[in-house]
């Protein structure tokens, strides 16, 4: 059967969504994730790629990207069950949060899940009683300040101590797949993964020589970035030098990467409507039922300025600010954007917001979060709601 798709993004199918969903909404497009998949597939051939739950971790998002022969990358035990639930096979999936309680090793292990993280000597050390079922990547840390969000201040070893973290877990008959490193959140540019990839190189090298593992991974990470307000490098270009890189990898040795915001944040808008508005000080407040204790959480903690529009289409613009729902005074979304003059139930769309928005929001002050609806999942699919937990 031939699929027919929907274009979830027009107006009229926005407006046909909310009439049958209600708003606030999230909106996800599965086709625009199968697009940003074969996307990076393409800028990095030869290279595994596992979804990282974390930005949205959504069973449409995860059922796709299984479809698509990818892979995941899961972090804490609700996303094991998930992944679970689903019926996805565990020998597709790797648990890399690099600090775990006993229980999530044992609820990872129990769901079949075997290749794990760790980047400190205490961390490897809680291996020891799991030894005969788990193996161990390493991690390294790449300090990246120009990157939005250094992830390696917060996990990683650095690289002069990895040898030694790879000896210890030898020594304490972990079997040891390799290293791993992210360079954080959207890079600017690919010099880091650079730089990333042949210093673990160069540690694969001295570890194979002491004979410490199979050590037949290495793990690229993400920080793979996309547009928002402002425009990125298109990924094929900004691939280039990985793909330069990585061709010094051993033939024997299987290079995975961790794309998360890559897969899900193109592959969704944000629609809220107005729910009142006032006029202060010359300028017209818009009142939405979502903001930033909600699906707008990024602009605060993602450090995003997510493209704005309103459905209602005019000439006539005037500087407008749009507020959340909240009786927080913090709770802006925009001021100075021109808008259109709104009236209650008109439609504001944010572009872009698949990833770390719905996921990380909160019901602060008892509004609910955004309904999730997934479009385009399979043939016909015009709109699906399912239940969270």
């Amino acid at each position: 059967m031939k699929r027919r798709f929907i274009d979830p993004f027009a107006p009229a199918e926005v407006q046909r969504l909310v009439a049958t969903f209600g708003s606030p909404l999230l909106i996800i497009d599965c086709e625009r994730i199968r697009a940003q998949y074969r996307k990076l597939a393409r800028a990095l051939p030869g290279v595994d790629l596992h979804y990282a739950l974390k930005p949205l971790p959504h069973p449409a998002v995860v059922r796709t990207v299984a479809e698509l022969g990818g892979f995941l990358d899961l972090a804490t035990t609700g996303e094991v069950q998930l992944v679970s639930r689903l019926g996805i096979d565990p020998a597709r999936c790797i648990h890399t949060h690099p600090i775990k309680r006993d229980k999530d090793f044992r609820n990872a292990l129990f769901a079949g899940v075997k290749t794990f993280v760790a980047d400190n000597p205490d961390e490897v050390r809680k291996f020891r009683r799991y030894r005969a079922d788990a193996e161990l990547l390493l991690r390294v840390s790449f300090r990246s300040p120009g990157a939005v969000s250094d992830l390696s201040r917060k996990f990683g070893c650095d690289p002069e101590s990895a040898l030694e973290l790879a000896r210890l877990a030898a020594k304490l008959g972990i079997r040891l797949k390799g290293f791993s490193f992210h360079v954080g959140s959207q890079a600017r540019d690919a010099l880091k993964h650079v730089e990333a990839i042949e210093a673990c190189l160069v540690l694969l090298k001295k570890a194979r020589r002491e004979k410490l593992g199979p050590l037949d991974t290495l793990d690229i990470g993400g920080g793979f970035p996309i547009d928002y307000a402002q425009r990125v490098p298109e990924i094929g270009r900004f691939c280039a030098p990985i793909r330069k890189a990585l061709a010094g990898v051993p033939k024997d040795v299987r290079v995975i990467a961790e794309p998360g915001r890559f897969i899900a944040g193109p592959a969704a808008i944000g629609v809220a409507s107005v729910m009142g508005r006032a006029e202060r000080e010359g300028l017209w407040w818009y009142y939405l039922d979502d903001g930033l204790y909600g699906s707008w959480n990024g602009q605060m903690f993602d450090h995003a300025s997510y493209p704005i529009e309103s459905l209602k289409k005019s000439d006539d613009q005037k500087p407008s600010v749009l507020a959340g729902p909240t009786c927080d005074s913090i709770d802006v979304i925009a001021e100075n954007i021109l808008l259109p003059k709104l009236k209650v139930g008109d439609l504001i769309i944010g572009r872009a917001m698949g990833a770390y928005t719905w996921a990380s929001a909160s019901e602060f002050n008892f509004f609910p979060r955004a309904t999730v609806v997934s479009v385009n999942e399979t043939p016909g699919d015009t709109g699906k709601v399912e239940p969270q937990g």
